[in-house]
């Protein structure tokens, strides 16, 4: 359990907790000392026990977190995602859908779909928040073919 300093969408600083891997701690405490210097908005970071588990519940929540032990959210063979390893993050998934075919995820994210109109707290590619990850040797789900824009992963899956 990894406790962050952030600033939320009322411009005012938090303190979040984010569940990951020992082993990513540096990178993770990195990047986000770097949002915190950067003003980045991030809307709630509590771990995904506070939704019962609930990918579904924390994502439609607008939930920065980390370790959930779950199935990759895949339309091929079931696999382990990143986050039940801790080595992967979901920032502000509510202004960062994931795109799958014409599913949003979550729902509330479908307004953040057109990514050229660029509002506070979305990951956009050479923007801060994926700047920041990439900083730290961390890759964005952002430019695979069916964008995870909230995903954020030690080793680019």
């Amino acid at each position: 359990m990894l406790t962050l300093r952030y600033v939320g969408f009322d411009a005012m600083a938090h303190d979040g907790q984010l569940v990951i891997s020992a082993r990513v701690v540096g990178a993770v405490a990195g990047t986000f000392a770097d949002l915190y210097a950067a003003r980045f908005p991030i809307r709630r970071m509590v771990p995904v026990d506070a939704y019962g588990g609930s990918d579904d519940a924390s994502v439609a929540a607008d939930n920065t977190a980390g370790f959930n032990c779950r199935l990759a959210v895949t339309t091929g063979p079931s696999s382990w995602s990143r986050h039940a390893y801790g080595a992967a993050i979901d920032v502000n998934p509510v202004e960062n859908p994931y795109l799958e075919g014409n599913r949003v995820i979550p729902p509330a994210g479908a307004a953040y779909t057109h990514r050229a109109n660029v509002r506070p707290g979305m990951a956009v590619s050479g923007g801060r928040l994926v700047r920041a990850f990439a900083r730290h040797g961390w890759s964005w789900g952002g430019v695979w073919s069916a964008p995870d824009y909230q995903h954020f992963s030690d080793n680019g899956r």
